[in-house]
């Protein structure tokens, strides 16, 4: 079972899709968000929730005040998992006070190639035996969406290596949890050649 942590929507039981994703725990979605809370990094942001299966990371950001989500996979099961539980979600929030949250069924290059920022938030959360090759695909596409102080979340196998990242983007910290490595990444700020 997955549940909404914390929030408006806290203890909110959200559904998984039938097979092909890998929850997130509660402990290490609590350790995250914890970490997020604490740097101010969700009140009122643009999240991205990428290879989001039931979407308990972005929903999660949601329920703690994230003003607009965006869940992208592009298993079809997934995405009308991820629809119903936004549903939930929504129904959750205060009269008025209700985030905007989409989802798609997009592969995630396609909709990074398609998709306007700034981002503030983004979690990517592949499935573990995507190459890292692809990972680097992904994080090239998100560095001309981010906002300049953007964080991007990478969880991972413990087991894996996380690939060389491009310019733009550099390791703030890692940090194990079992089985699974997260991974922050920050944006580097934009430095002007010197006349």
């Amino acid at each position: 079972m997955t549940r909404i942590i914390s929030g408006f929507a806290g203890s909110l039981r959200l559904a998984v899709p039938p097979a092909g994703t890998r929850p997130t725990s509660d402990r290490v979605r609590e350790a995250i968000f914890s970490a997020l809370e604490a740097r101010d990094a969700i009140e009122g942001m643009r999240v991205l929730d990428l290879y989001s299966g039931s979407g308990a990371l972005g929903l999660e950001a949601a329920s703690r005040g994230a003003r607009e989500v965006v869940l992208v996979d592009r298993s079809a099961a997934a995405a009308r998992v991820g629809r119903d539980n936004a549903k939930l979600v929504s129904r959750a929030a205060p009269r008025g006070a209700a985030p905007q949250i989409t989802v798609s069924s997009s592969p995630v290059q396609s909709f990074l190639g398609g998709t306007v920022g700034p981002w503030d938030l983004v979690f990517l959360d592949p499935p573990y035996d995507l190459g890292g090759a692809e990972l680097t695909h992904n994080l090239e596409a998100l560095v001309g969406v981010l906002a300049d102080d953007a964080l991007v979340v990478i969880e991972r196998s413990a087991r894996d290596l996380l690939p060389e990242l491009p310019a733009g983007l550099e390791l703030e910290r890692s940090k194990d949890y079992g089985d699974t490595a997260v991974h922050w990444i920050a944006t580097t700020p934009n430095e002007e050649p010197t006349p």
